[in-house]
């Protein structure tokens, strides 16, 4: 389930590519079978083995094109082990909202943004979001959870102080809304209620089977419920003065 929309965001095989918090690597991998040389980096070690075992899976099953490569590794977000202007391509989904200094990751995310490059910033959205936290101190208040609900234009304001240029937005994920209402209002970890697992069979059904009918649902109702805000941006060239 991507949250980046691919043909919004090009990537072209060879882009040098930055998944920061990749988390369980969706994005990472995407970028790897479209001939990407893909950086998987998070500060969970765990997920990061895992996210390495899917890689070499992937190569081996041979899912990935020639030219395309793959590392997963464990690094921190305000700390870069990057030299400046490494990346053709940042994406980071689903992370800032976690993150005190968001500002800090802002600027390392464009210290190693080439000139011209393209970053994807996703978060969750901020009416459904909000809707959370108003049924559930559970859905926030724990270790590592979610710290922040970003307004669109706060975001967005909050890229262009650090030097990007957002030229799209876009909601996604409008079905996904309903499930966590519901969560939060059983129980965020709570999976026995009955609308809890009824609806979590809806979305793994649609996942599987991508069905004409929940696409076209989802795709009507992003715009009023969408999950996740998306932005993207790039990074300008300098004038040649300042250069």
């Amino acid at each position: 389930m991507l949250t980046v929309d691919f043909s919004r965001f090009p990537l072209a095989p060879g882009d040098r590519v930055l998944d920061l918090g990749c988390g369980a690597g969706r994005h990472a991998f995407e970028c790897y079978r479209r001939g990407a040389r893909v950086v998987a980096l998070d500060q969970n070690g765990e997920e990061i083995r895992e996210v390495a075992k899917w890689f070499a899976a992937m190569k081996e099953a041979g899912e990935a094109p020639e030219g395309a490569s793959a590392t997963a590794m464990e690094g921190d977000a305000l700390n870069l082990p990057f030299p400046d202007e490494s990346f053709d391509v940042v994406i980071i989904s689903e992370v800032m909202e976690h993150i005190p200094d968001d500002k800090g990751v802002l600027a390392e995310m464009v210290r190693v943004l080439k000139p011209g490059g393209r970053i994807a910033v996703t978060v969750p959205r901020y009416g459904p979001e909000k809707i959370c936290w108003a049924l559930s101190d559970e859905y926030h208040e724990v270790e590592g959870g979610h710290i922040r609900i970003y307004k669109a234009d706060e975001l967005l304001g909050r890229m262009r102080e650090a030097g990007l240029k957002p030229y799209g937005t876009h909601h996604a994920h409008a079905l996904h809304s309903p499930y966590w209402w519901l969560k939060c209002a059983f129980g965020v970890d709570n999976d026995k209620a009955l609308p809890v697992r009824a609806y979590h069979k809806l979305l793994v059904w649609d996942i599987m089977k991508k069905p004409l009918v929940t696409r076209v649902a989802e795709q009507a109702l992003n715009p009023l419920v969408g999950k996740s805000f998306v932005a993207y941006a790039t990074k300008p060239h300098l004038p040649k003065a300042d250069a």
